[in-house]
């Protein structure tokens, strides 16, 4: 694989893990402002709580993986390879 197409894999996944991070923490909201108008019983209040506090934190520890580029094995993998080929 060349540099250049290495440079755009990368943008992609960037792109790609920014959106999702938004996604996450958008369903978290959603789910916290009672958007799906679930029942007001105890059990599924307690049940929307959670699944938005469990997409919040799942938000945070992608948004944590993105910003230390820990998403990118592959590309580093790929690029070690292009640097001992070119030597």
């Amino acid at each position: 694989m060349k540099a250049g197409a290495s440079t755009i894999m990368k943008a992609i996944r960037i792109f790609f893990g920014i959106f999702m991070i938004l996604v996450y923490f958008g369903m978290a909201y959603l789910l916290f402002i009672n958007f799906f108008d679930w029942s007001s019983e105890p059990f599924w209040t307690y049940m929307r709580y959670g699944i938005g506090i469990i997409f919040a934190l799942y938000g945070v520890y992608r948004c944590y993986r993105q910003i230390k580029g820990t998403d990118y094995y592959r590309l580093r993998d790929l690029e070690e390879r292009n640097e001992e080929q070119d030597n």
